[in-house]
């Protein structure tokens, strides 16, 4: 379907502790909220939503499948494109986060390094 070659409008990540992850998002990624309502949170990166939705919430979004635990292992890696990792890295520390690896080069020819947010959700940062 040709509609789908237009990209990602959303993506929405499961948070138990959507007071934290919402905090995460706005220190780490410096965005705005762009909407916020009881059970979730909404910020623009650009041209896709990236929609922080209470754990509790989203049994009803998506049954009859169940919804997995933040520490019942990863299930996904979101990447972002920067220009420097060397340098994204040292603004992420000293905004607190805590990298699970890297920077680091990989043997397909990037230099990454990840991250998680406190829903367990993997971010990897790459050039």
């Amino acid at each position: 379907m040709e509609t789908w070659t237009k990209g990602i409008d959303a993506i929405t990540l499961f948070t138990e502790d959507l007071a934290a992850t919402k905090a995460f998002y706005g220190e780490v990624f410096g965005l705005p909220v762009m909407f916020e309502d009881e059970n979730s949170v909404v910020f623009n990166f650009g041209n896709t939503l990236i929609n922080l939705l209470e754990s509790s919430a989203a049994t009803e979004l998506i049954s009859p499948a169940n919804v997995g635990g933040a520490n019942e292992g990863s299930r996904l890696q979101l990447t972002l494109g920067v220009p420097d990792v060397d340098a994204a890295c040292a603004e992420l520390v000293s905004r607190g986060v805590e990298l699970l690896n890297g920077p680091m080069d990989r043997p397909w020819g990037i230099r990454t390094a990840s991250f998680k947010d406190p829903g367990g959700h993997i971010w990897e940062i790459a050039h």
